[in-house]
């Protein structure tokens, strides 16, 4: 079995190949004398005229707002190991603080939360886990959960209701609030580790575990502050500062109550960092599930960013990034736009181009690779599910541009909550 640095060392040389590839075949790295020549005579104001000219250049620029999370995700991706098998304990789990494990939920999928509480108190037990309790805050009452009376906390682990623990997010909890350095910390969700339910939104979500290992590595490891936000499940907190910060936040900090609270802690000047060790959940069951939750974080982070709460030195990345997502209608025309109507431009411009177009759709692969075990299932299914995840980027492009649409002019106080409540004999497992 090949060794986690060997794995490590494979990807970023995939990587590197792919976007040289891309870059050779999209014109970033090379061109014809043909078509050079071509370029040089071609007068775009004379061709297409101003306003065209104007605007072919326009959405052009529209793919750079991309560009501060694609040189994250490379530094995440190349300079921070994804694939360590184990998570080193670096404390024995009788000396580490007290740690609330809380879950949040409205209470509609009993079943579905008491299965998982049951699940996660048996992980860390068998972790040695000791000075732990299980929280669970709901809308509705939720008969046949244990009360549990212990108030002293320490830490608070934050969960969703469908959200499972690992033994690795354990021992990377216990050494990060052991540390004591940071009083926030987040690691990655994974999608497909347990059963799959929607193989269609599953390897959409691929993209996700990617940004996770990406983006969300580099701002914390390197950077310490949140500067894209982080997500609102396996959210690891000291609580005083949590305290502090407060979840309270009105109506536009309660649609994406994550990504106003890390906005908040980061204007306040607390730090963050990652925490190794992965956990599991399920994308949502439905097309329209899928749907309405990207509605939903496109018009939270919507709110955020547009906060006179918080200021814009603070939410500046965050704000570009939610703009690269708005205008991806407008942006994703130069696939086309760019061989009807070619337009002369800076080698380098040309080269960046390429570069967030390949590590886009790297991404993809590099999720599929982390999310799924090519030892489980095989070196042709697992180039499969590739491919698969691949033909996916289309769907996720709609998908996507009818969430913008939708959610810019939709209401935009309304939480949506995606059913991942499932009957365990409809699961396909992996």
């Amino acid at each position: 079995m090949a060794s986690s640095s060997m794995k490590h060392v494979a990807h970023v040389c995939l990587m590197m190949t792919m976007i040289l590839a891309f870059e050779w075949l999209a014109g970033g790295l090379w061109m014809s004398e043909t078509e050079k020549l071509k370029m040089e005579n071609l007068n775009p104001w004379e061709e297409y005229g101003v306003v065209a000219t104007v605007a072919l250049y326009g959405l052009r620029i529209l793919t750079f707002l991309a560009f501060p999370q694609v040189i994250f995700n490379i530094l995440g991706l190349v300079f921070f190991n994804a694939f360590k098998d184990t998570v080193d304990l670096k404390v024995s789990p009788l000396l580490a603080p007290f740690i609330c494990i809380r879950v949040v939920t409205r209470g509609d999928f009993p079943d579905l939360v008491k299965k998982n509480v049951t699940r996660n108190i048996k992980l860390c037990l068998e972790s040695g886990l000791e000075n732990f309790m299980i929280e669970v805050v709901t809308d509705r009452i939720i008969p046949g959960l244990s009360e549990f009376q212990r108030v002293r906390e320490d830490w608070i682990v934050h969960l969703d209701e469908e959200t499972i623990l690992t033994g690795n997010a354990i021992r990377g909890i216990l050494n990060f609030v052991y540390d004591g350095k940071h009083k926030f910390g987040q690691g990655v969700i994974t999608y497909a580790n347990d059963q799959v339910v929607n193989w269609l939104t599953t390897l959409a979500d691929s993209f996700r575990v990617a940004d996770d290992m990406g983006k969300l590595r580099a701002q914390f490891y390197i950077f310490h502050k949140p500067y894209f936000s982080w997500k609102g499940s396996y959210v690891v907190t000291q609580c005083g500062a949590e305290r502090s910060v407060s979840f309270d936040n009105g109506p536009d900090g309660s649609i994406a109550e994550d990504c106003y609270f890390g906005m908040k802690a980061y204007s306040k000047g607390y730090s963050f960092n990652f925490i190794e060790g992965e956990m599991w959940e399920k994308s949502p069951f439905t097309i329209w599930d899928f749907l309405q939750q990207r509605k939903r974080w496109m018009q939270g982070i919507f709110l955020v960013v547009h906060s006179k709460s918080l200021a814009w030195k603070n939410k500046l990345l965050l704000a570009m990034s939610l703009y690269s997502w708005i205008t991806l209608p407008l942006s994703t025309s130069n696939l086309v736009l760019a061989k009807m109507v070619p337009i002369p431009c800076y080698p380098l411009v040309n080269f960046l181009c390429g570069l967030i177009g390949a590590l886009s759709i790297y991404m993809y692969i590099f999720g599929v690779i982390k999310s799924f075990s090519v030892h489980r299932m095989g070196a042709g299914k697992m180039i499969f599910v590739i491919v698969s995840a691949l033909l996916t980027i289309p769907f996720n492009i709609i998908v996507e541009i009818i969430a913008v649409i939708w959610g810019l002019f939709g209401k935009k106080h309304h939480f949506y909550v995606v059913n991942k409540e499932f009957k365990d004999q409809q699961l396909t497992t992996v």
